[in-house]
């Protein structure tokens, strides 16, 4: 008694996996990351102007692409370049923000995998990008708010969830479509 139903162990398993368990592609990766990331770039400039600027009036509102500048290279330097530190902080807030998109597109399908929330493991990486990125800067520079501070810590925080919060969503969005 002959059938026609045969069961490799390759057609099986390419027809039945879930689409959680492929493996985006490379350029997937880096696609999701730079559309999350410039996202989450924007965002975070518009939380920037209604809180630090609009709430808290901490600086005026050209003060937000101006800020990066300062904390990197000081504020003598910021103030040296003049109106270049407008450009020079874009730049640097958009390449920084790509990098941390790819990073969290790179690693969204392993926690994807193991059935995590994109925005669960968002907030735990908006923590960790904030730790890094002001470390970074107390190394870099000595013209920094004191990052010991609560109310800096948490301003800090909240900040960089606004900033993954999005960019994880776009990321979780992008690479199903992709994975499909």
């Amino acid at each position: 008694m002959g059938g026609n139903i045969r069961t490799s162990g390759n057609d099986f398993d390419k027809r039945f996996a879930s689409s959680a368990d492929a493996k985006p592609r490379r350029d997937a990766i880096v696609r999701a990351g730079v559309a999350g990331g410039l996202t989450g770039a924007i965002i975070i400039w518009i939380y920037e102007a209604l809180i630090w600027v609009g709430a808290q009036h901490l600086m005026p509102l050209a003060g937000i692409p101006r800020n990066a500048p300062g904390l990197v290279f000081g504020k003598a330097f910021q103030e040296s370049i003049g109106g270049w530190a407008y450009l020079i902080g874009t730049g640097i807030h958009f390449v920084f923000a790509i990098g941390w998109g790819i990073l969290f597109a790179m690693i969204w399908p392993y926690f994807r995998r193991r059935g995590y929330e994109a925005t669960f493991v968002a907030l735990f990486y908006a923590i960790l990008a904030w730790i890094v990125m002001h470390v970074a800067i107390a190394i870099a520079s000595d013209n920094h708010p004191n990052y010991l501070d609560p109310v800096v810590i948490i301003g800090g925080f909240m900040s960089h969830f606004c900033f993954t919060v999005p960019l994880a969503l776009i990321v979780k969005r992008m690479l199903a479509k992709g994975t499909a």
